[in-house]
């Protein structure tokens, strides 16, 4: 397996159902992606080729090899070691309405614990500008990095949105773009990856269960530490969103939205409403 043996990367946004993506093409027998994200490109550079070809090691029959890293979009660094190591790639951006999308990355990381409950410290721009949840939806700047080095034909850009409306029709569209026939009898899933309702472990007591996740970790899908989880977990209550917040993230986005919309040909005046979000 060579570095030219790659031959399609999904390349972000995060919380975009790039994972769901992802999934709907593992159905085709003949394309083969390793589950984990590899952030090669972006966090783990230093790992070196061999390290990320070995999670390819014996896919040499497989028709498509490729693989999805969300930081591809968001690390600057990721397009130029792309564009040297991958020329040839077709690369797949899947985006959601910038708002929607920093929104639900903060559900993501309070899930975690990993952020607090004070939802304007990481979103409000007066306070958040900079950082991971507003940055990643500066998809404008982030697609010109890609097409400052590769030609448009090699960058397919799709909209969250029009999965919702449509979710075989989102499959077909890359399966054409990856040049694959398009009457193969595949499934879009009909489940979210990441269901927001699922129970989980409060994050506060998360946190204070945090030293003890390595010695907990071997007896994870043990029946006694399920069962144990399950008593302590349930559906999270979020912070809410406020009108006057998701005005000032829509004014945040507004220029860099309609800069996108005339790059890819597409009206997205409707990213720049108020209306109700997913997580």
């Amino acid at each position: 397996m060579q570095m030219r043996d790659i031959d399609f990367l999904i390349i972000g946004a995060t919380k975009s159902a790039t994972t769901w993506l992802q999934q709907s093409l593992q159905q085709d027998p003949g394309i083969f992606m390793p589950d984990p994200e590899l952030h090669y490109f972006s966090r783990y550079y230093d790992r070196g080729d061999e390290w990320y070809l070995e999670h390819f090691a014996a896919q040499e029959h497989r028709r498509l090899r490729g693989e999805k890293s969300n930081s591809y979009m968001d690390v600057p660094e990721a397009a130029q070691r792309i564009k040297e190591k991958l020329p040839q790639a077709h690369l797949i951006a899947q985006l959601r309405n910038p708002v929607d999308r920093a929104y639900s990355d903060y559900c993501m990381l309070y899930r975690r614990a990993e952020v607090g409950r004070d939802i304007a410290q990481y979103l409000d721009p007066r306070q958040g500008a900079g950082g991971r949840f507003l940055n990643g939806g500066l998809y404008f700047q982030q697609l010109q990095a890609y097409l400052d080095r590769f030609p448009l034909e090699q960058l397919l850009v799709l909209l969250y949105e029009d999965l919702k409306v449509d979710a075989g029709a989102q499959v077909a569209r890359v399966r054409g773009f990856l040049k694959l026939e398009a009457d193969v009898p595949l499934k879009p899933l009909a489940k979210k990856v990441k269901d927001k309702s699922e129970p989980v472990v409060n994050p506060t007591l998360r946190r204070l269960l945090r030293p003890l996740k390595p010695v907990a970790a071997p007896f994870r899908q043990n029946t006694g530490f399920k069962k144990l989880r399950s008593l302590i977990a349930g559906e999270l209550q979020y912070a809410p969103l406020s009108r006057d917040l998701r005005e000032r993230m829509t004014d945040y986005f507004a220029l860099e939205t309609e800069k996108l919309g005339a790059l890819v040909g597409r009206d997205l005046t409707s990213w720049l409403r108020n209306r109700s979000l997913e997580k």
